[in-house]
Formats: C-alpha cells, sequence, structure tokens
C-alpha cells in the first residue's frame, strides 16, 4: 500500500506540475491566437447571450436549454476549489497566486470555448434518443476511428474520478464543514447528501439541469453578497489588496506573520494549478454538459460556454481571494476552507464562519450533480445506456462512505486521474483547431450584421 500511495505521489506531481501547466496554458494561448483573441473581445456578448439562452428551443435539438446547460457545467466548477482552493494558493503563493489565476481564465476562456464548440459539433444521439458529447465524441467522430481509443482513455479517467473528485471528495469537505461549524455528526451530513443526491440524480440531466439552474445562480449571488459585506467593512485596504497582488505577481514574498515567503514561481505555479482545478479549462468537462443542450448552432453554445471560466474565476475566485487579502489574514499561517471562514469572522465575527459553511457545503453539493452527469456520460460512451440506473444509484450511495471516512489516498488517485483527463482533450483541441476556427468564422459572417466583421475573424 506504502510503494502504491508513492507511486501515486510521484505520478501527481507530474501531472499538476509545471509541464501540464505549461501544456494547458500553451494550448489555451494558440487556441486565443488562432481565433485571434476572440473570447476575450467577446466577453460582453457571451453575458448577453446568457440571458437570451434561456429559451428551451427545440426539444429535437437538446434536451435542456443552453443556460441551464451552462449552470450544470457551473455547478461541477464552482465548488470547494473557489472557497478553500483559492485560499490554499494564497496560502502557499502568496498575494501573486491570485494574479495567475486570472492570466489562466483568460486563456482559459479559448480553451472552454473550443472545448464546447466541438462537444455540440460531434455529438451524438444514443438510443435514448438524447444528445451525448464531450472529449470522446469529439475524437471519435472528429479524428477518426484510428484515434477512438485516446477517447477511450478519457472516459475511463473521466469515469473514476468523478468518483472521487466529484462524489466522495465533496460529500467529505460537506460534512467536514457541517462538523466544525455546527457539531453535526458526518453520518447525519451524509444520510442527507444522499437522499438529497438521489433525488436529483436518478432523474438524470433533465433534473440536474433544472435544480442547477436555480440554484446555482442564487448560490453564486448569495456568496457574492456575503463577500460584498466583508469587502464593504474593509474597502479602505482594496487598493492595497490589489497593489499585493501586482506586485507579488513579479516579485517574491517575504516572510511575514505565518507566511514562510514565495518565489514568483510558486506563486505562479499555485495560482495557474488552482485556477485549472477550480474551472477546469482544459479538462473537457463542460463540453458534456454542453452537448445537452438545445441548439444547432456550436458556436452560439461555445460562446456562452466561455461564459463558465469567466464567472467561476474572474468573479467567484477573486471574491474569496479579495475577501482573504483586505481583512489581512493570508499571512496568518492558516490555508483551506480555515484561511476563508478567517476572513469571513474577521468581518462578521460570530456569523461568517456559519455563512462559509453554508457556502461550502452548497458548492460542494451543487458540484456532485454536475460530475454525476459527466462521469455517466464516459460509463455510457464506454458501455453503452445500459448503464445508466445502476450508474446513478451508485453515484447516489458512494456519497455516504465520502461523507464518513478519511479519504486522502482517494484524493490523490482522483486528482491524479482528473489531471490525466486534460491529456487526450488537449491533443484533440490541437488537431480539430482548423474545424474551431473555421466554424468560429462562419458563425460570424453570418451575424456581421450585428456589427461583427468577417476579417475579425482571420488569422
Amino acid at each position: 500500500m506504502q510503494a502504491l500511495h508513492a507511486f501515486f505521489n510521484w505520478l501527481n506531481g507530474i501531472v499538476w506540475g509545471v509541464p501540464m501547466i505549461v501544456l494547458i496554458l500553451g494550448t489555451g494561448f494558440y487556441l486565443q491566437f488562432r481565433l485571434g483573441f476572440m473570447p476575450l473581445r467577446k466577453i460582453g456578448h457571451g453575458l448577453r447571450l446568457i440571458v437570451k439562452s434561456r429559451d428551451r428551443g427545440d426539444a429535437r435539438d437538446g434536451e435542456i436549454s443552453p443556460f441551464a446547460a451552462l449552470m450544470t457545467a457551473l455547478s461541477a466548477t464552482v465548488g470547494t476549489g473557489n472557497i478553500a482552493g483559492v485560499a490554499a494558493a494564497l496560502a502557499v503563493g502568496g498575494p501573486g497566486a491570485l494574479f495567475w489565476m486570472w492570466m489562466t481564465a483568460f486563456v482559459g476562456m479559448a480553451t472552454k470555448y473550443a472545448e464546447v464548440v466541438l462537444a455540440v459539433k460531434y455529438r451524438e444521439v444514443d438510443d435514448r434518443g438524447e444528445h451525448v458529447g464531450g472529449p470522446m465524441y469529439a475524437i471519435k467522430n472528429g479524428l477518426g476511428r484510428h484515434w477512438r481509443w485516446l477517447g477511450t482513455a478519457f472516459a475511463v479517467f473521466g469515469g473514476l474520478a468523478g468518483f472521487g473528485i466529484g462524489n466522495m471528495v465533496q460529500a467529505n469537505g460537506i460534512a467536514s464543514a457541517m462538523h466544525n461549524a455546527f457539531g453535526l455528526d458526518t453520518w447525519i451530513t451524509g444520510a442527507v447528501l444522499v437522499a438529497l443526491t438521489g433525488a436529483v440524480v436518478l432523474g438524470g440531466i433533465k433534473r440536474i439541469g433544472a435544480v442547477a439552474e436555480k440554484l446555482v445562480p442564487a448560490m453564486c449571488v448569495g456568496y457574492i453578497l456575503c463577500v460584498g459585506v466583508v469587502l464593504v467593512m474593509f474597502a479602505d485596504r482594496i487598493p492595497d489588496a490589489l497593489a499585493l497582488v501586482f506586485h507579488h505577481a513579479f516579485n517574491p514574498t517575504a516572510a511575514t506573520g505565518g507566511f514562510v515567503g514565495a518565489s514568483v514561481m510558486l506563486a505562479l505555479q499555485k495560482g495557474v494549478a488552482r485556477g485549472i482545478f477550480s474551472n477546469e479549462a482544459g479538462l473537457g468537462t463542460a463540453g458534456i454538459a454542453q452537448a445537452a443542450g438545445a441548439t444547432r448552432d456550436p458556436v452560439f453554445s461555445g460562446l456562452i460556454g466561455m461564459m463558465g471560466t469567466f464567472i467561476d474565476t474572474l468573479i467567484v475566485c477573486t471574491c474569496t481571494g479579495l475577501a482573504i487579502l483586505v481583512t489581512g489574514v493570508w499571512d496568518s499561517g492558516q490555508t483551506g476552507a480555515v484561511l476563508s471562514a478567517s476572513a469571513f469572522e474577521a468581518a462578521m465575527p460570530g456569523v461568517g464562519k456559519y455563512l462559509l459553511a453554508v457556502s461550502l457545503a452548497v458548492f460542494a453539493f451543487t458540484t456532485i450533480l454536475g460530475w454525476a452527469y459527466y462521469s455517466e456520460k464516459c460509463w455510457g460512451f464506454l458501455v453503452g445506456t445500459v448503464c445508466e440506473k445502476p450508474f446513478r444509484l451508485l453515484w447516489t450511495l458512494a456519497v455516504f462512505p465520502g461523507a464518513v471516512l478519511s479519504l486522502d489516498f482517494a484524493w490523490l488517485v482522483a486528482d491524479t486521474l482528473n489531471a490525466l483527463m486534460a491529456i487526450p482533450n488537449l491533443i484533440a483541441l490541437v488537431l480539430l483547431t482548423p474545424v474551431i476556427v473555421q466554424l468560429t468564422r462562419d458563425h460570424f459572417e453570418r451575424t456581421a450584421p450585428l456589427g461583427v466583421t468577417p476579417s475579425a475573424q482571420r488569422g
């Protein structure tokens, strides 16, 4: 067992190390360049499309509205990484880590856009009449049968990683938060989670989408309002906090208080790694949800899908980071959710830690729902729709042991498999870039009267 643990520790250090970070950022920058930096230029357009995307559309074109598909994708990405992950990055990499999270998001918007475009372009209709897509189908239908093994590898990694990263680890985080804040026994939290998860997951994508499109906007707005209270209480420190972010992005952070100091490389590595972990740009998962959206235009879905990275990292993660910096707790020596709770307590004594615990629990619960769909479709690609009911039941039951058991090794394995998902996806993105560029060009040539010139898409 020790040897196996050591192996996964070694492998995890590689797949989440500098080479993977360079690969994900490099692919994102390459896509931004090939798209003429369209994802950055169209942020406003993307936000407007989100508002318009609530229309269910033609049932023959998808199972849920594009808005519900985006909320399903966000339900999986807006999770513990936005609270505990951001805090951990600042605790190890210093304030400069937040800057590199932002850079990851700007690059990752192109990656997320491309993933969704390919997922919708190459999606299929399964034997139950539902639309299915994602990197595995983009590889199979876009690159051809000789590359199917690569799609299979993605599906295996995603199907297995989901039970750890998207299920048991999230349940464990919820149980821990409820126990630490309210003294609730973990088995009670586990039992409640099993009931709630089953009530949603057993209904499939339509029920997951229906819950996500109501719960995700509410939880994001609620969390932003809570952070808003923190920022109002320490409004005079916001300029200094932003100055810290930009200064330490390019200069080492000296040891201070409980902070041991960090190099620029460490700030970059932690910021990028946590940014990728949070918004999942490069992992290919968002396309699985967006493929169920009712649309005939892959670019339309891509423009909506890329806003998930914008919302997740540039809004939610920034809120957490600024709250930690303005309250001055970032150098206390604490890390993870405890550090975030300290920031909330500094502004709202006696109440903050409870609000943080509830936020963390809701964020993690929605991650369980989003990843349920991702993993189900990975297994569906491998063995067909016959797996749906057994999978949903097994997924629901897996929540309980996740809540009550120690999961250090399970976390390590799942985190490693999660990163391995990126490799097949990034290969497909690079090889199918000409398809992405052509679809984008064709879309904006058709919509040129909206103010987009065809020439802007060339290059």
